[in-house]
């Protein structure tokens, strides 16, 4: 086990190197952030050039590269443009955006498996029928819709919610901000689920297993269910950083000062430092999220360590 741990790390470095490479090229190669500073007035040239040297800008764009991975090492993301450490930013936005994301993969998982067994287990019925045609609307409605919809509903109408989530984000309150999150994920990992478990309770081993007389829940959980969750698990381990990463709309629609709002104000103000930074750190949260999805693999079926 500690090989296959081992491997899937030093396969990380050059997707990490890569990846970090190209968000920055595209970032910084693509727009002047010292124009961006200074908003619609031109800039004095030795004011530009000096502030360009400052920020390391006047270097060829693999000098730039190797600056900035030498400060992440030393934990400096840099400055944003208002003078704070992108750090600090960090440091308020991510907390919020992790409690917000972990509601949401609770949701996600708790009811998107529990559906996909119930209609896999009863494939072409009713049930079956009712619960495809409820992920496929979920699936079509924008996640904007939805947002505003359940906040009118449940926040305005009914008074059940605060209709916007306070600055302590609590995980009351972050309930359904990460059912409007969940929802489109959530009905994928019921698709997903129900093909997965339709697919596999006509397999041999699951009539061998009922051949020998087990009760149904213990063939349904250790033989069914974990044989049938690996690509469920593979979804749900990519779909944590999709999760943060594309947050923006629902922090938007319930004013959650999180990474999806601070990345929203970096790319509208141009603001290249906080980007870059931000998205190097979801970068590290999706190599993590599978290797954890790898390490998964490993505990649900002990052949694919030894592959």
């Amino acid at each position: 086990m500690g090989r296959y741990v081992i491997r899937r790390l030093l396969q990380m470095i050059p997707v990490f190197i890569g990846s970090t490479f190209l968000i920055f090229v595209m970032v910084y190669a693509l727009g002047d952030p010292v124009a961006a500073l200074f908003g619609e007035k031109a800039p004095d040239p030795a004011t530009a050039a000096q502030i360009r040297h400052d920020l390391y800008l006047d270097q060829p764009i693999w000098k730039q590269y190797l600056h900035y991975m030498g400060q992440i090492f030393q934990g400096d993301f840099g400055t944003a443009f208002n003078g704070q450490p992108v750090t600090e930013l960090m440091g308020e936005a991510f907390p919020v955006t992790l409690r917000l994301t972990l509601v949401a993969v609770v949701i996600e998982i708790a009811v998107g498996i529990t559906l996909g067994v119930v209609s896999g287990l009863r494939r072409g019925r009713s049930v079956d029928s009712t619960v495809l045609m409820i992920t496929l609307i979920v699936i079509s409605v924008p996640t904007f819709v939805t947002g505003y919809v359940l906040q009118y509903l449940f926040g305005v109408e009914w008074g059940i919610v605060r209709p916007s989530v306070s600055a302590d984000a609590t995980f009351g309150e972050l309930l359904l901000p990460g059912t409007v999150l969940a929802l489109v994920s959530l009905a994928y990992v019921t698709r997903l689920s129900r093909t997965s478990i339709a697919e596999n309770v006509r397999a041999d081993y699951v009539r061998t297993a009922v051949a020998k007389g087990l009760p149904r829940h213990r063939v349904i959980v250790r033989h069914l269910l974990r044989n049938s969750l690996i690509p469920v698990v593979t979804f749900i381990g990519t779909d944590i950083g999709v999760l943060m990463g594309g947050a923006i709309v629902t922090e938007r629609i319930f004013n959650i000062h999180g990474v999806g709002f601070q990345l929203y104000q970096g790319v509208l103000r141009n603001n290249s430092p906080t980007v870059v930074g931000f998205v190097t750190v979801l970068v590290i949260v999706f190599l993590l999220a599978n290797l954890l999805v790898d390490l998964c693999y490993a505990v649900l079926d002990p052949r694919i360590r030894y592959a």
